[in-house]
């Protein structure tokens, strides 16, 4: 039987329903029979998000994340105890409250004490500081722990995932980040992540178009013509399996997405507007391409129905089922490069057939 994985989860704005959706996702005890979930945040504000949703979640105050228990609900202690909740408001104490979560349990990461990242949704406003100067969650864990590795922001539910070429950056300057490098960049990273962290031997990916009609043949654009197609034609050459452009509105409309294991989409609402559509209760944000593990639920911190007890764990709970998946794959996929299968063949030499072992480099 495979050993607990390590859940560090990040409380986010404690004035959105992080806690909420947290605590409602681990009053089912069943959850504590597949991980060991360490909460990074406040035991105060826990306590009192509990007291306010009513609900029967119990957990344990730990000091450092060594004493974890296998079957409970543990919380290490970030914050100042006098940090305050006020629903819905948008306060740098719960900015910084945010961050001092996300601080520790990166340095427990890298300390080799968690296996997964799971973290509730951040005021991306009130995080800013010195220390925290990033469009989001994910440029900072890239900069913090990426080791120099890019990452890939995949929102995915079951089998529709969905990448972006470009993220957050505001919509005036998309073209421009629509380069070549930048497509095959992302398209290498959506690969690799759906070969070692899916499983997918060989996955297929559908590229978007960035221009209405994917450009009328230039009428309404030559970024396809001249940047989509050309990095397209060089990956394909390469054997990665890629197609496109494809007009995003006809793409998504008719259901063509169901024929592709990834879909890569040239900027943040392309690709986010249709899946919130498809997956707005129980969507997963996972971020690819680091060493880390890292997911998120694909909602906000929902300062609209903060404090009213209706927010639903559906989303936070899949993001728990899908960091324990990826991290198992990891594992099982590391494994077997180390050990891999070894190809049988024939060679004829001298009217004999002597069998020959070759070792397989790849797709194993």
């Amino acid at each position: 039987m495979e050993n607990k994985v390590r859940i560090g989860i990040t409380h986010g704005d404690v004035n959105g329903v992080g806690y909420e959706v947290i605590l409602k996702t681990f009053a089912e005890p069943t959850m504590l029979d597949m991980c060991t979930p360490i909460i990074y945040g406040s035991p105060k504000v826990a306590a009192y998000h509990r007291k306010a949703f009513d609900l029967p979640t119990n957990f344990s105050i730990i000091n450092k994340a060594e004493e974890a228990h296998p079957n409970k609900l543990s919380i290490i202690n970030c914050t100042d105890d006098e940090v305050k909740v006020e629903f819905s408001k948008a306060d740098k104490e719960a900015g910084k409250a945010a961050l001092d979560a996300l601080e520790r349990a990166l340095d427990d990461y890298k300390a080799g004490l968690i296996d997964v990242l799971v973290t509730a949704p951040i005021n991306k406003a009130t995080i800013q500081s010195d220390t925290f100067s990033f469009p989001g969650h994910t440029e900072y864990i890239e900069e913090r722990v990426g080791e120099g590795n890019k990452a890939l922001m995949i929102l995915m539910k079951n089998d529709f995932r969905i990448a972006l070429v470009t993220g957050h950056i505001p919509i005036k300057d998309v073209a421009s980040g629509i380069t070549k490098e930048a497509i095959q960049t992302k398209l290498k990273i959506f690969s690799d992540s759906l070969k070692h962290d899916f499983g997918i031997s060989k996955p297929r990916i559908a590229v978007l178009a960035l221009n209405p009609h994917a450009g009328d043949e230039g009428l309404i654009g030559t970024e396809e013509q001249e940047i989509i197609i050309p990095a397209l034609k060089e990956m394909s050459n390469k054997g990665i399996l890629c197609y496109g452009p494809y007009p995003a509105d006809g793409f998504m409309g008719s259901g063509h997405f169901a024929s592709f294991d990834g879909i890569l989409a040239m900027y943040h609402d392309q690709g986010l507007a249709p899946f919130k559509i498809f997956a707005m209760e129980d969507g997963v944000n996972y971020t690819a391409g680091l060493p880390i593990v890292r997911t998120s639920p694909a909602h906000g911190t929902a300062y609209d129905i903060a404090g009213k007890g209706t927010a639903s764990e559906d989303s936070f709970r899949q993001a728990i089922y899908t960091g324990i998946d990826i991290f198992r794959n990891r594992t099982r996929d590391k494994a077997a490069r180390i050990n891999p299968l070894r190809k049988q063949y024939f060679e004829r030499r001298d009217d004999s057939d002597k069998l020959k072992l070759d070792t397989v480099e790849d797709d194993v």
